[in-house]
This record gives C-alpha cells, structure tokens and sequence, in this order.
C-alpha cells in the first residue's frame, strides 16, 4: 500500500511537472483570449488597428471578428500597410480590404498626424492586435500612441490584445532626450525598453505622456504563460526588413548605421543582418551585395552599389540574443570608413540613438563599452519607473 502509494505522488509530481513545462512553452497572445474582450465588443461598432501580424493561429482576428458576427467598420493600417507590404515611413492611404470589403482608414488624414473627426466617428471602439518588437525607432508604438490620443479626445475606449516582445528580456540604451523626438523616437524610453505593447501603453496612460496629458480609456488583454525572461519565435515577420529573428536580434545594433552612409541591407535578402558600403577595403570586407529594388525597399540606400562590408546572418541567435546593444560594428565601420573623407553621419543618427554623446564619443574615438556605461544610469531609472505598469514577471 505504501508502494502504491508512493509511486502515485512521483506521478503526479511528473504530471505537475510536465503539465508546467508544457504552459511554459505555450504562451497565449490577448488575441486568442476572445472570452476576455467579445462581450466588450457585442453591439459596438470596432475599428481594427492591425497589420498581417494580426494572427490568430491561421486566421486574421479581422475574419474571426466578422464570422461571429461582430461589426467590424473600419481598419487602420500602420507603417508597412495591413497586408504588410508597403516601404518603410511610406503613409498608406484610405483604401479597402480586397478579402473582406472592410474600409481601411488613413491614420494621417487629420491634423498632427491623427485621424480626423470623420473617420473617428466611424467606430465606438478601437481594438488593437499588432506585433511590436520593442525598440524606440520601431514606429509601431507611435502610431498607436497617436490612436490612443484620438481616442481620448473623441471618448473612445482602446482595447488592446497584448502580444510578447522578442526583446522584452533586457533594457538597454539611452533615455530619449526630447529634443530629438521624431517619428522615429516619441517617448522617453530608453531604445531597448524591454516592455510588451500593453504594458508601454499602461505607462503612457499613467505617465501621462499623450499630448496634453491626456489619458485614453484602455483595457489590456494579456498574454497567458508570458514572462519577460521567456524566448518568443514570432511567427510571422512583423515587417518585410525584419525577416527572421536574427535580423530582430541584432536591429538594436545595426539600425544607427541608416543615420549613416552606411548599408545596413535594405534592398537585400539579409535586411539587418549585413552592412556594407562601396568604400570598405575588399581586402578587409570581403563580403559583398549590391542593394537593388524589392518589396518593402523600392528605393534603398546605395542602390544598384557594390558594397563590400559583412554578413552577420550566421551569428548565433542565442548569443544575439543575449548581447544586447552593440557599437563595435559602428565603430569599426566609422574607423575603416574615415581615411575615404566620407561624411559618415547624417542628422537621422541622432534621431534614432536618441542623445548627442554617441556620436561625439565614437568621433572622439571611445570604444563601445565605454559609450555603453554612460546609459546605465538611465536604464535604472528607467526599470523603476516602469514597474508599476508592467504586466508580467521580470
């Protein structure tokens, strides 16, 4: 008896064990959580802010919305288009969803770059299911900053589905210095904020960082099995640039050199996975590409060059992953590109790194560590601020 007794507690430590490991492989997105957020949508006219990343398992939540009958008015579209393949910064205009007839809005029909009047009286509630990949200059999170503003002067109530961020593991770089706010830059986050969408939405509200300090009716539906130390595949490429994850891995790294002359593989198969630039020695740079027009990169920097540089895309995804922000490739292209008399950086640099010293620094010859200990103190700051709002464990 006492055999059979002890042989059913080891089961069932297996089973717990077991069943935990399998929860912790599966996270849940807010999207796939519909007994949480249809009965807030029931009689109420929805407008969608989503893009191709809006899946729920293989189906858009747009078609899941209208095949149970909910009433689905309107669509905005963010950078990239609703079906994702629009070029990068490129404003995509009133059009129609071809699949379901559903009416896409422009977000910069307005003044300041919002909706106007007209297409928010088209709705009595915003609901939001996007892929964010939690960088500052990863403008998804200002779009919807500018929706939230809407909705707050128009009293609509924002509901958004929150989904994982594949850097939501560290915090890195500096604080945004307002200055420098640009549509690549609109809140004083550090670049890396390591926050899902939901929860950088929170500390807008609570920070009272929309304009006015207006604060927006918001509901976030979280994620299920989720903490900010667990690694997420993203399913599906969040734009036609970031076509795998170690293009999203190392673009906290390498998407200062676009406030350079630098390439950093637009226009490429390896988007953010190489740099290059006609001037880099073959004999140092092997490595060549010539950027040419494709989806997504009509128009890319240095087109139809021959670009000698390097190619990142065999790096260790794991050990991308763990690194963090580095400056060694700026640095060592700005050094090897110096004695050409090239005009290295161009006023986007300091838009998108967010401070004045980088640049100053690496002019001045400091190498990345030394650059990176002067936005440690910022990251601290920043990681206490953000704690009332955080939705998941650290």
């Amino acid at each position: 008896m006492r055999t059979s007794k002890l042989l059913i507690s080891i089961a069932l430590l297996l089973c717990a064990t077991l069943g935990t490991h399998v929860r912790a492989q599966r996270v849940i997105p807010g999207d796939e959580r519909t007994d949480l957020y249809f009965p807030l949508l029931e009689g109420r006219r929805i407008a969608l802010f989503s893009n191709h990343t809006g899946m729920v398992g293989d189906k858009h939540l747009l078609d899941i919305l209208l095949e149970n009958d909910l009433d689905v008015t309107a669509i905005f579209s963010p950078e990239h288009g609703f079906r994702g393949q629009a070029d990068a910064g490129e404003h995509v205009s009133n059009s129609v969803d071809a699949q379901t007839g559903v009416p896409i809005l422009s977000l910069y029909d307005g003044r300041e770059q919002r909706p106007s009047r007209e297409s928010m009286q088209k709705f009595d509630v915003l609901l939001v299911d996007i892929q964010d990949v939690g960088l500052r200059y990863y403008t998804y999170y200002i779009t919807l900053c500018r929706l939230m503003d809407a909705c707050a002067e128009h009293g609509k109530p924002v509901i958004l589905l929150d989904r994982p961020n594949p850097n939501g593991h560290y915090v890195d770089g500096p604080v945004l210095d307002m200055k420098h706010k640009s549509g690549v830059g609109w809140l004083p986050i550090p670049v890396v904020h390591g926050m899902t969408l939901g929860e950088l939405a929170r500390m807008v509200n609570g920070e009272g960082w929309l304009p006015q300090g207006r604060k927006c009716r918001l509901t976030v539906v979280p994620c299920l099995n989720y903490t900010h130390a667990t690694p997420y595949r993203l399913p599906i490429a969040p734009s036609p640039n970031l076509p795998n994850m170690t293009a999203i891995y190392l673009y906290p790294s390498l998407c200062y050199f676009e406030g350079t002359v630098v390439s950093v593989g637009r226009g490429t198969d390896k988007p953010f996975q190489v740099y290059g630039h006609p001037g880099l020695k073959a004999d140092r740079y092997p490595y060549t590409f010539t950027p040419r027009s494709l989806p997504g990169a009509k128009n890319p920097p240095l087109k139809g060059k021959l670009c000698h540089g390097e190619d990142l895309s065999s790096l260790d995804e794991e050990t991308l992953r763990q690194k963090g922000i580095d400056l060694t490739y700026l640095i060592d292209a700005y050094h090897a590109l110096k004695p050409t008399g090239a005009r290295f950086f161009n006023s986007l640099f300091e838009k998108l790194i967010g401070v004045d010293y980088v640049r100053r620094m690496i002019v001045e010859g400091k190498n990345a560590d030394t650059i990176r200990a002067m936005w440690q103190d910022d990251v601290k700051r920043f990681k206490q601020q953000r704690k009332p709002y955080l939705l998941y464990e650290e």
